[in-house]
């Protein structure tokens, strides 16, 4: 681990732990239901933000390879979460079989290797043509179509789309630097959401997509993406980018982050439920808090390296 990235844990594991001390206060002095509700609900996000931020930089010590392994088991609860609120077949099992023991760990191989040229081709090209055929040989016609698209979307979105956030570390030379942007994104793509929240709470009056999400407000799509952008920027040391350049990929993944979470919110409410699971307490399920990432990623992955590699 770099001292980039060491002077970066301590500051986030800091910041936790200040804010469980005021947490633990909150909910000792509060008077009423409502304000010990709302204390209860914060600590037990606080909990699950520790387990988050832990198994991340674990994962960013143990290197590279870690981190493959870390996102491929996100990978594989946030695909299980999306397929499990979906009506399957029969005809279905195998093509799933498939995309969850084959299709997934190999795209997640093919990052860790790495093989540019296959992990940005495999899913959308290979895994689109042979699950598909191999739903299609099963025999089950009944809504065909709808069934096989819910199955690729998935695989998309929570296999290859996520895949490109632990393929970020293959951007620069060095593995350690590569660590540090990748946790740079991290932190500036979830950092977004947390002050969305933050701001919608205290300046929120318009709703932004009131049949989507409708706790999101216009005041707090701004205020956190400024909050982010300004961090992103101020941050600049962990990536290879210049301070405006961080601040105009840092706005970029944060606007990308927000269009992923409405995109998925669209798909919960068609699906009637209101979080992909409950395996993250306060948060929802995986899917909950990777939607944005996994927006925001393969562009971010995708533009960086052609700027990094254009030398501009």
């Amino acid at each position: 681990m770099s001292s980039d990235l060491r002077w970066f844990a301590f500051v986030i594991l800091g910041l936790l732990s200040l804010a469980t001390v005021a947490g633990v206060l909150g909910a000792w002095l509060s008077r009423s239901d409502k304000a010990r509700g709302a204390a209860a609900d914060a600590n037990s996000r606080l909990l699950a933000w520790w387990f988050l931020a832990g198994s991340i930089l674990g994962a960013a010590w143990l290197g590279q390879t870690a981190l493959a392994v870390l996102f491929g088991l996100a990978s594989f609860c946030a695909l299980r979460e999306f397929v499990s609120i979906h009506r399957t077949r029969k005809g279905d099992h195998r093509a799933l079989f498939l995309a969850f023991f084959v299709v997934l760990p190999l795209q997640y191989v093919f990052v860790a290797l790495p093989w540019y040229g296959m992990f940005t081709i495999f899913i959308p090209v290979w895994a689109f043509l042979l699950l598909t055929a191999r739903a299609a040989v099963a025999g089950d016609t009944t809504r065909f179509l709808e069934r096989i698209a819910k199955v690729q979307f998935g695989l998309l979105f929570c296999v290859y789309a996520l895949s490109h956030v632990a393929a970020i570390p293959q951007l620069t030379p060095k593995p350690e630097d590569g660590i540090a942007l990748l946790c740079w994104f991290l932190a500036v793509v979830q950092l977004s959401d947390v002050f969305q929240w933050v701001w919608g709470k205290a300046l929120g009056r318009m709703k932004l997509a009131p049949t989507l999400s409708p706790n999101k407000t216009w005041g707090g799509l701004i205020g956190g993406i400024l909050t982010a952008t300004a961090i992103g920027a101020a941050l600049y040391w962990m990536t290879p980018f210049s301070p405006g350049r961080a601040a105009a990929f840092a706005a970029g993944a944060c606007f990308l982050g927000v269009l992923g979470g409405l995109v998925m919110s669209a798909i919960k409410r068609d699906a009637g439920v209101k979080d992909w699971g409950a395996s993250l307490g306060g948060h929802g399920g995986v899917l909950d808090r990777v939607d944005g990432l996994a927006f925001a990623a393969p562009v971010f992955f995708h533009v960086a390296r052609w700027v990094l590699g254009q030398g501009l």
